[in-house]
């Protein structure tokens, strides 16, 4: 018996199995499209100078036309806004009469 316990405990543990070379570049392709998918594009346009001028709501519909998923935040005259940066968010600044004054963009 204690010859089994002496050599279980001089053993080395097997070495872990060898994994061809296109396996690793298989998984770290894949992890790259995961991270960097079409979601994760972004959008061909980040800016609308055409939309200055236009009424609020026609520049609204362009935008989420060209731009699937937008939050867009319509801002009037002398309002406040804060600086964080969101991909999802495009603002439009508009006048009194509710035209848009600013090109919009994301952010």
């Amino acid at each position: 018996m204690s010859e089994n316990s002496q050599q279980i405990k001089g053993s080395d543990p097997p070495p872990p199995p060898s994994k061809p070379s296109w396996v690793s570049k298989i998984w770290i392709t894949k992890s790259w499209e995961a991270l960097m998918g079409s979601k994760n594009r972004e959008p061909a346009k980040t800016t609308w100078p055409e939309l200055v001028g236009t009424p609020a709501g026609e520049a609204e519909r362009k935008v989420k036309e060209e731009m699937k998923g937008a939050r867009i935040v319509v801002v009037p005259p002398d309002t406040f806004v804060n600086a964080d940066y969101r991909t999802d968010r495009v603002r439009l600044y508009v006048d009194d009469a509710g035209n848009v004054v600013r090109p919009p963009r994301i952010g």
